[in-house]
């Protein structure tokens, strides 16, 4: 398997940003939200498992996850968590698994946001976090997702804190800065990532 570099950080970090800006170095890409969203398409056995334990509510009138008012359950229901968490990870870790030995790069970035919470650390070669301000979380993600402060502050309170990601990161990029700086990061850190790559290699 290929050096493996766990990039993490909380909702409106910018995660996936940074990701793209490394995948177009060629570096192969794990994105775990993505392999989350695609075990829950259309059709499949496991959104009728959801469906039928959260209710029918939240499939939209396509048959399409609600995500919005699944979120709004989740947070209604802790033991609904727990229990999304236990049915939806084996099958998440699983694609993860395979797409990860499928890395055609000498090492391969893996997006996972939630890294921290479900102590995945140890599964990765380096720690990668993408560091921004609370109030710049809090904006981000009311403007893209377009919901209320107070929801993204719900979410925010289930996430792991900055000090908690900061705590395990091998490396870190302050996405709060000018795009030429963020830029020269990104380059930088794929410099030393191909020679701990090289170096894990032989």
């Amino acid at each position: 398997m290929a050096y493996i570099v766990a990039l993490t950080g909380g909702i409106g970090s910018g995660k996936s940003t940074i990701a793209k800006a490394f995948a177009r170095y060629d570096v192969s890409v794990v994105d775990t939200d993505a392999i989350s969203r695609q075990v829950v398409e259309l059709g499949t056995k496991v959104l009728a498992k959801i469906s039928e334990r959260f209710g029918s509510e939240t499939l939209e009138e396509s048959g399409v996850l609600n995500r919005a008012l699944l979120r709004q359950r989740i947070f209604s229901q802790p033991d609904g968590k727990i229990w999304l968490n236990q049915f939806l990870h084996p099958l998440i870790c699983q694609e993860v698994q395979r797409q990860l030995v499928r890395g055609t790069s000498p090492y391969v970035l893996w997006e996972v946001p939630l890294l921290v919470e479900n102590s995945l650390q140890d599964y990765a070669d380096r720690v990668l976090v993408i560091d921004v301000s609370k109030e710049t979380q809090l904006a981000r993600t009311v403007l893209r997702n377009r919901i209320s402060p107070q929801e993204v502050r719900n979410i925010l309170s289930a996430q792991a804190t900055r000090a908690q990601r900061l705590a395990i990161a091998d490396d870190v990029i302050d996405n709060s800065g000018t795009a030429f700086g963020i830029a020269l990061s990104v380059d930088s850190l794929h410099r030393r990532y191909l020679k701990l790559a090289s170096s894990y290699c032989q």
